[in-house]
């Protein structure tokens, strides 16, 4: 079996929506949307003519790949101006620009970026020597101070303890380096690493460690000292090799548990949770209930258990999981609700007592549980040219048919999705006389793939599967015409009863 996927962005933004979501210039883009309405536009309007030429001149560009169609993206564009024209004037000099990942001639600079999912912000340094994804926040204010940063020094630092006390302040990951003297190799290598991870946390470097809030005050180094708002608070490491450092920045900067709630402070947690290769528990439970403590009391006990030996933990308010319920196909009665994802399967334990997460746990590991299939409800009739395919009836539609038959994978949401479909029902209506064919379509983020084979990483992604079972994926031009012609040259003959009801 074989689970659905979307790429993890588009699932992000729909948990974490509430919080984050022209020619060469160099100072700005001074362009109009419309002649008459001497609008200034601080962010550079680029497409594959201009892209190149655009990031060779500025040393520093923020990217914001776009669909006109996202609603995630419309709701940053204010936010992103905003934002440029505070930068316009910065020094050194913060470019933002835009490009339209959804139109066809800019097709390969969104393969270039791998873009996935809408909006994804890259930030391109020297020129496109240096290319990372945006991590910070995307509101003004937050966009204008997380980019200040990123241009200045990889590590500032701390020469008195206001400076201390205002740099670890209790809500963020800080990594403090400890020296006698800021030379030689062991400090070279913190330089380095601050370097490498500039994008997800802060750096700072002192010479005493008394200026710090936390921690044994009589250190003198040279040692690293993380500081975070979870679990032990401060942990100190002395192995200044580079790889055993960013190993132990990554462990150490994962939550035993981490917890999804609106607090915002927690969501960039909730993207490290999603973003390890771990398997995934999570357990979503009201956290105004009674039962909560209990909950949370003997969840934290098993993820103590259980810390480095490849999973990881999550505990979930209801009040902030609509996004993840909707990815999973769970419902607010099946809470309290504990589910692994492994990346291969699902596993779903609706109504959950505190008593059974251990059990329950064990048996997923000992291989004793049942995946979850996400489904939508089989439909009643389902007559209409584009059969409606649902995890449920797919090997029946798609396989036990023994048809030919078109299978489109489409998300709701998808400008692509909604121009293709007129265009598949009058194919449908072409082949309606043809017994042999089926014209259908999968809502890929309602319903889980169910037969292996289906390698869909966007939408829309269409395949077809012969009358003998081969399958073909379709990455031809979508006409009407071209994609009736590679119907007809791949399609067979069958002689098969279809095993589909009658209501099809």
């Amino acid at each position: 079996m074989a689970s659905s996927r979307v790429p993890i962005i588009v699932f992000l933004f729909s948990l974490l929506t509430p919080l984050y979501i022209g020619g060469i210039s160099c100072v700005a883009a001074h362009t109009t949307k419309d002649s008459s309405s001497q609008s200034k536009e601080f962010v550079l309007t680029l497409d594959q003519s201009n892209f190149t030429g655009t990031i060779s001149y500025h040393d520093f560009v923020v990217v914001d790949f776009y669909a006109p169609w996202c609603g995630h993206c419309k709701k940053l564009d204010p936010e992103f101006e905003k934002a440029a024209s505070i930068l316009s004037s910065n020094n050194p000099m913060i470019a933002l620009a835009k490009v339209d990942a959804n139109d066809e001639k800019n097709k390969d600079l969104a393969s270039e970026y791998d873009i996935k999912g809408f909006p994804t912000l890259k930030i391109i340094r020297d020129g496109g020597k240096t290319i990372q994804d945006y991590k910070g926040p995307r509101d003004a204010e937050g966009i204008v101070s997380y980019l200040k940063k990123q241009v200045g020094p990889a590590s500032v630092e701390i020469t008195s303890t206001e400076e201390g006390n205002a740099l670890v302040d209790g809500d963020n990951i800080v990594i403090v380096g400890v020296f006698p003297e800021f030379s030689g190799e062991k400090f070279g290598v913190f330089l380095t690493l601050a370097e490498h991870l500039r994008l997800d946390y802060e750096f700072a470097h002192t010479l005493d460690a008394k200026l710090l809030p936390r921690g044994d005050s009589s250190v003198v180094g040279p040692i690293v000292r993380l500081f975070k708002p979870f679990d032990e608070l401060v942990v100190d490491f002395k192995d200044f090799n580079l790889d055993a450092l960013e190993k132990f920045v990554e462990e150490a900067t994962i939550p035993t548990v981490t917890v999804f709630n609106l607090d915002p402070k927690n969501h960039p947690f909730v993207i490290k949770f999603f973003n390890t290769p771990n398997a995934k528990a999570m357990l979503f439970v009201n956290f105004s209930s009674k039962p909560f403590g209990a909950f949370e009391s003997k969840y934290q006990d098993i993820a103590n258990e259980h810390k480095g030996k490849g999973i990881s933990f999550l505990i979930g308010d209801v009040e902030a999981s609509q996004g993840a319920f909707q990815f999973f196909g769970i419902k607010e009665d099946h809470v309290p609700v504990m589910v692994i994802n492994d990346d291969k399967e699902k596993y779903v334990k609706p109504n959950v007592e505190p008593h059974h997460l251990e059990s329950w746990l064990k048996e997923y590991k000992d291989g004793k549980v049942t995946p979850y299939v996400k489904s939508e409800p089989v439909p009643e009739v389902n007559n209409q040219p584009v059969k409606v395919v649902v995890a449920d009836n797919f090997n029946d539609i798609v396989f036990k048919s023994g048809k030919n038959v078109l299978l489109e994978f489409y998300a709701p949401w998808c400008g692509h999705c909604k121009k293709l479909a007129p265009i598949l029902d009058k194919i449908a209506a072409s082949f309606a006389n043809d017994a042999d064919v089926i014209i259908a379509k999968i809502d890929a983020t309602a319903n889980d793939i169910v037969h292996e084979g289906f390698d869909v990483k966007g939408y829309p992604t269409l395949y077809f599967k012969s009358a003998s079972g081969k399958l073909l994926q379709y990455s031809g031009k979508r006409s009407k015409d071209k994609i009736t012609s590679f119907i007809k040259k791949n399609k067979e003959k069958t002689n098969q009863q279809s095993s589909i009801k009658e209501e099809l």
